[in-house]
C-alpha cells in the first residue's frame, strides 16, 4: 500500500510539473506574439494582475486543447471544419458518437475560451469575448470593406512601380466602370496600354511580399480589420495591429494565430501616438496608416502625418459627428482648428474640416495631402488621403482653405479663400485674399451671417482613383458583403461636381419660402436650362451641388412659387420668405425635365442611401476594462425616444420625478411641491 501511495504521489507531482511547464511555454509564446514589434520596456506598462490572468487563461485553454486539432499554419489559412482522427487516449476507447452528436460538437471551434463567440466577416473569423471588454461594431462592415478595396487599388498602383503585379482572386479583366460610354472607351484603351508591360513578380492575398506595403492599424481593438487586411489585401509585407489595452493586444495575437496570418500580422500593445512618433524615420515609416478611433482622431493626427511614408496612404475615421456637424463649434475648433456650422451641408463640411486639419498639421513638417476619397456614411465620415513632402507645394496651402459665410435666414452661403496665388510665368506669386464676399446683411433676406471654417475648399476626391476602385468592386461583387452599397456610393461620388464645395437641399429652399417642394428632376432641369452645372451629393439624399449663385436659386424658387402660390398674407414682414418673394425674378425658369437631369446612378437604381437593416443601427457602447455596460443601452434609447414629442401636460405626472432641491435641502414647498420627496424612489432611480 505504501509503495502504491508513493507511486501515485510521484505521478501527480510529475503531471503538475508538466502542466506548469506547458503553461510557461504557452505564456512565453503569447508574450512574444504581443511584443513582436519590440517596443522599449519603458513604453509597456501591463497591469500585473490582468496580464498574468490573461496568460494563465490562455495557458489553460492550450492545456484543454492539447487533444484537439493542431494550430493552423500560414500555409492553411482556412479554418478547418472537420476534425482529424483523434490521438490514442482514454477518451478514444469510448464508443464512437452518433452523427447527431457529431453535428452538435461541430460548432465548437478550436481556441474558444468560455464565453467567447466567433464573429465572421469577409474571410476572417474573429474570437470575440461576450463581455464588452474589446470594442466591436458590426455596422462598420461597410467601412472595412471599402478600406480593403481602397488599399488594394493603392497597392496595385504603388507596387506596379516596384515591378510587382497584384492578383485578386475572382477578379476578371480590368475594365474601368464609367458613367459615360465615351469615357469608358478611353479608359479601356488606357488600361490596355498600361497592361502591355506586365511585372514579372505576382502576389496574392495572404502571401508576404518583401517589396510590399507596411500597414499600421493604430487602434485595432479585436484586430478584425488587420486580420482582413492580411487575408484579403494582396501585396503586403507586414501588418501591425496595435492597441493600448492589454486584453485587446492578447486577443489580437490569438486572432492572428486563429486565422493563420502570423507570418504577416504582428500584435502590439503600445500607445498609438508614441508608436507612430518612434517610426518617423524615412526608412521606418509605414506605407498605410489606418486610424478608426472611438470618437475623435484629433490627438493622433500629428503623429500620423509624420509616420506615413512619402506618398503613403492615411485612412482616417471620425465618429464625433455631433461636434463636426455644428452642435459644438467651439469644441470643433479646439480639436480641428475649424468652427463647424449647423447647416444642411454639415456632413460635407465635416469632411472638409478633417481635410483642413490634416493639411494644417502636415504643413508644419513641409508636407501636404492629396485626397483620394472622402465619404460621409451612416453616423461617421471616412477620408483616404496621400501625404507628400514639398516645400514649394506647401505654400499653396493657404489658397486651398476657405471661410464660410452662412446666412441664418435663407441658408445662402459664400466662400472666402484664406489666400490668393497668381501665376507669373515660371514663378508663383502669393498674396492675402480680399474680402469679405458678403455685406453686413444678406442681400436676399436681410438676415445676418454666421462665420465658419476654415475648411478644405479643393476637390475631396480623386476621380481617376475612384473609378479604379469602382471598377474593381463592380467586376468582383462576391468579394465583399457590401459590394452593392460600395458601387452605389462610389457611383454618386464620380457624378459630383468636384470643384463645387458644399450643397443646398431642395426641401430647405422650399421651407424658407413656405411653398411646395419642387420635384428633384424639375429643379435640376431648371438649373440646366439656365446654363449652370448641377449634380447630386453622396452625403445627402436630396442635395443639389451647383455652380449657380444663390441669386439664381432664389429666382428659380420665385418662378416655382408663382406656379404654386403661397398665402402671402400670412407671412411676417420681417421673415426671410416675405423679403425673398417681394422681389421679382430676373430670369424665367423652365421646369421641363431634361434627359441629362437624371443621373446614371439614379437611372440604374443603385443602392445609394440604404435603409437601416435593423433597429438601433448606429454607434455602440465604448469598451470598458472590466467588460459589461453600466446601463442597458437599448433600454436607455427606448426611454429617450420621443421625449420631446411626448411632453408632460399633466402636473400630476411630475410626482414620478425626484425633487432636486429636496435632495439639496433647499426645497421650501413641503408637501405642496409638485415633485416627489420620496428618497427611496430617488435612490432606486440612481441604482437604475
Amino acid at each position: 500500500m505504501e509503495t502504491g501511495r508513493l507511486t501515485c504521489c510521484c505521478i501527480e507531482r510529475h503531471e503538475a510539473e508538466a502542466g506548469c511547464t506547458s503553461m510557461l511555454v504557452c505564456s512565453s509564446r503569447l508574450f512574444s506574439l504581443i511584443i513582436s514589434h519590440h517596443p522599449p520596456p519603458s513604453c509597456i506598462r501591463f497591469p500585473r494582475q490582468t496580464f498574468w490572468s490573461s496568460l494563465v487563461s490562455a495557458a489553460s485553454a492550450s492545456k484543454r486543447l492539447r487533444s484537439m486539432d493542431p494550430p493552423k499554419t500560414a500555409e492553411a489559412p482556412d479554418i478547418p471544419t472537420t476534425k482529424p482522427p483523434p490521438t490514442p487516449s482514454a477518451e478514444s476507447m469510448s464508443p464512437a458518437p452518433t452523427d447527431a452528436a457529431a453535428d452538435e460538437e461541430q460548432p465548437r471551434l478550436e481556441g474558444l475560451l468560455p464565453g467567447e463567440t466567433v464573429v465572421k466577416e469577409g474571410k476572417a473569423a474573429i474570437l470575440f469575448p461576450s463581455a464588452n471588454e474589446v470594442f466591436y461594431n458590426p455596422v462598420q462592415e461597410f467601412n472595412r470593406d471599402l478600406t480593403c478595396a481602397v488599399i488594394t487599388e493603392f497597392a496595385r498602383d504603388l507596387l506596379a512601380q516596384r515591378g510587382v503585379k497584384v492578383v485578386v482572386p475572382g477578379e476578371k479583366e480590368r475594365v474601368v466602370v464609367s458613367l459615360s460610354e465615351e469615357a469608358n472607351e478611353a479608359d479601356v484603351q488606357t488600361e490596355e496600354k498600361n497592361g502591355a508591360e506586365e511585372p514579372a513578380v505576382t502576389v496574392t492575398a495572404g502571401e508576404k511580399c518583401e517589396r510590399g506595403l507596411r500597414v499600421l492599424e493604430g487602434l485595432a481593438a479585436s484586430g478584425l480589420r488587420s486580420v482582413r487586411f492580411a487575408l484579403e489585401v494582396p501585396g503586403l509585407r507586414s501588418v501591425t495591429a496595435n492597441d493600448f489595452s492589454t486584453k485587446a493586444a492578447a486577443l489580437i495575437a490569438r486572432n492572428a494565430q486563429y486565422n493563420g496570418v502570423n507570418h504577416l500580422l504582428q500584435a502590439s500593445c503600445r500607445d498609438a501616438s508614441m508608436l507612430m512618433y518612434e517610426m518617423r524615420g524615412k526608412k521606418e515609416r509605414y506605407d498605410v496608416i489606418d486610424l478608426d478611433p472611438y470618437g475623435s482622431p484629433a490627438s493622433f493626427l500629428d503623429a500620423a502625418v509624420q509616420a506615413v511614408s512619402e506618398g503613403g496612404l492615411l485612412c482616417i475615421t471620425c465618429t464625433d459627428m455631433a461636434v463636426m456637424a455644428g452642435n459644438s463649434g467651439e469644441t470643433c475648433y479646439s480639436k480641428y482648428g475649424s468652427v463647424s456650422i449647423k447647416a444642411k451641408y454639415c456632413h460635407e463640411m465635416a469632411l472638409r474640416i478633417i481635410l483642413h486639419s490634416l493639411e494644417q498639421r502636415a504643413g508644419v513638417y513641409q508636407r501636404y495631402i492629396q485626397p483620394l476619397l472622402s465619404v460621409s456614411v451612416d453616423f461617421y465620415i471616412r477620408v483616404f488621403v496621400r501625404v507628400f513632402t514639398g516645400q514649394a507645394t506647401v505654400k499653396n496651402s493657404a489658397s486651398k482653405q476657405a471661410l464660410v459665410y452662412n446666412c441664418v435666414g435663407c441658408g445662402s452661403f459664400h466662400l472666402q479663400r484664406m489666400g490668393r496665388r497668381t501665376s507669373n510665368g515660371k514663378h508663383m506669386k502669393y498674396s492675402p485674399a480680399t474680402g469679405p464676399p458678403v455685406g453686413p446683411e444678406c442681400e436676399h433676406c436681410g438676415q445676418r451671417h454666421q462665420l465658419g471654417g476654415p475648411i478644405w475648399a479643393e476637390p475631396i476626391h480623386n476621380l481617376p482613383f475612384v473609378q479604379k476602385v469602382l471598377s474593381a468592386v463592380s467586376g468582383n461583387p462576391s468579394r465583399f458583403g457590401t459590394s452593392k452599397r460600395i458601387e452605389g456610393m462610389l457611383s454618386m461620388v464620380t457624378e459630383e461636381l468636384e470643384d463645387v464645395p458644399l450643397y443646398y437641399t431642395v426641401d430647405s429652399l422650399s421651407s424658407t419660402i413656405h411653398c411646395n417642394t419642387p420635384p428633384l428632376l424639375q429643379f435640376r432641369s431648371a438649373l440646366l436650362h439656365a446654363g449652370h452645372r448641377v449634380s447630386l451629393a453622396h452625403a445627402c439624399k436630396n442635395a443639389i451641388k451647383t455652380d449657380a449663385p444663390p441669386a439664381v436659386l432664389w429666382d428659380i424658387m420665385r418662378c416655382w412659387e408663382k406656379a404654386n402660390p403661397v398665402k402671402r398674407e400670412k407671412l411676417s414682414e420681417t421673415s426671410p420668405s416675405f423679403k425673398i418673394l417681394a422681389s421679382e425674378p430676373s430670369l424665367e425658369a423652365c421646369f421641363t425635365v431634361r434627359e441629362d437631369a437624371n443621373p446614371q446612378s439614379r437611372k440604374r437604381h443603385l443602392t445609394r442611401f440604404q435603409e437601416n437593416p435593423q433597429a438601433f443601427w448606429g454607434p455602440k457602447a465604448r469598451a470598458k476594462a472590466g467588460g459589461g455596460i453600466s446601463t442597458n443601452l437599448q433600454d436607455k434609447r427606448k426611454k429617450c425616444q420621443n421625449k420631446r414629442k411626448n411632453q408632460i401636460t399633466d402636473s400630476s405626472q411630475l410626482k414620478d420625478f425626484p425633487c432636486k432641491r429636496f435632495r439639496q435641502g433647499t426645497c421650501t414647498h413641503g408637501d405642496k411641491c409638485c415633485y416627489s420627496h420620496d428618497l427611496q424612489q430617488t435612490n432606486d432611480q440612481k441604482m437604475e
